[in-house]
């Protein structure tokens, strides 16, 4: 079906996005995968080249786009050339709103310049190591001085994306005690600068997948924090982090649809190339219908993202318009990308192909953001149930 989701102008983000990728990334790509992580100055280019500031306002240096179709577009180029920006989209799609939403004057000012160039990098830290999604049994604490000049943090998170060279870290914190009517009270978020004494970097955590997107263990002892760092009002972090949670979700199902999209142009390329029994692969009727199969499937994804993403630019997507949306779309993406590394047999377990990388890479899509266990929660209780 033809699209209609995307203008001259995003087209033609497109074509700049596919030169870059293809003459500067791709070549050194495989050094990035043994690294772990793109070299720090990658960054820095994508802040010359204006990716980084595509949403930041233009008083603040860039672009002041409100949309999220730019990076739909990166996205969907990115699995084309199966390559990575590393943690590029995670400071743009999920920090960013938080900064926009939350931060005073006067934070917008010292840190959306340098959000926006690549100077500094940020994270998110919720998750620690006994609390996994039950933010509520957040332990990291963060006492207010008594002269209230700043918070005395202390305490250790886990699976930190993006902590490894994040220079700027969104830390949700314990600053004061949760009710008996309300255990997600007393969260505080404060932004805490990596260069503060007591702040440590733990161990870069070895993933399954998404090879090139750090992820390390974070602690903090007696970390300093101005009270000029705090985001937002203190106590209201949980009601922050369910604010973005739409937008958090509808990225993982964007970035699900194009590494589904990826993983069905990659299988079609193979089996017309590949001979089995002396016939092209491509030749076979199951190979037909499984592609048909998978092809059918993603034109429904791409119906619903780009319903959810015009929804999303109008601020109507509701909060189960996301769950929705990002349960059917991971979902469906693992059996399409299933599909499609069995056609490409014992080859598709090789990392040599990247739809091993694509196989590994959207297996989390499915906890990360909620899981599909919580999406379907959230949908029966907008039934009513």
């Amino acid at each position: 079906m033809r699209r209609s989701v995307f203008t001259d102008d995003h087209e033609a983000f497109r074509s700049v996005m596919r030169d870059f990728m293809q003459q500067e990334v791709a070549p050194v790509f495989p050094e990035w995968t043994k690294q772990g992580h793109p070299p720090r100055d990658f960054y820095r280019r994508l802040g010359e080249l204006g990716v980084l500031g595509i949403q930041v306002p233009q008083e603040y240096g860039g672009a002041g786009e409100t949309s999220l179709k730019y990076s739909m577009v990166i996205s969907e180029e990115l699995t084309r050339a199966a390559v990575s920006f590393g943690n590029a989209p995670l400071h743009t799609n999920l920090i960013l709103p938080y900064l926009l939403a939350y931060c005073t004057d006067e934070q917008k000012k010292r840190w959306l310049p340098a959000f926006a160039t690549g100077e500094m990098m940020t994270a998110i830290a919720m998750t620690e190591p006994g609390t996994g999604s039950d933010l509520a049994g957040i332990t990291t604490t963060a006492r207010l001085s008594e002269d209230g000049t700043h918070y005395v943090l202390n305490g250790a998170k886990t699976f930190i994306t993006g902590g490894v060279l994040a220079d700027l870290v969104l830390v949700v914190c314990r600053t004061s005690a949760a009710g008996d009517d309300d255990r997600r009270g007393g969260l505080t978020i404060l932004c805490v600068e990596a260069s503060s004494e007591g702040y440590a970097v733990g161990r870069t955590l070895e993933k399954m997948g998404l090879r090139t997107s750090d992820t390390a263990e974070l602690s903090f002892t007696d970390v300093r924090v101005p009270v000029e760092n705090r985001l937002g009002e203190e106590g209201r972090a949980f009601a922050y982090l369910t604010h973005n949670l739409p937008q958090e979700r509808l990225t993982i199902a964007i970035d699900s649809y194009a590494l589904a999209a990826g993983a069905l142009r990659q299988a079609v390329d193979y089996v017309q190339g590949r001979t089995v029994f002396g016939r092209p692969v491509a030749s076979y009727q199951n190979t037909k219908f499984v592609l048909a199969e998978c092809a059918t499937e993603l034109e429904a994804m791409q119906v619903m993202v780009d319903r959810a993403v015009d929804l999303h630019d109008a601020r109507e997507l509701g909060a189960a318009d996301a769950a929705k949306v990002k349960l059917f779309c991971t979902e469906t993406a693992s059996r399409i990308i299933d599909k499609c590394l069995q056609l490409h047999g014992g080859y598709g377990f090789m990392r040599e192909y990247p739809i091993a990388d694509y196989y590994t890479d959207i297996r989390v899509s499915r906890i990360y953001g909620g899981t599909s266990e919580v999406m379907k929660m959230i949908v029966s209780k907008s039934l009513g149930l």
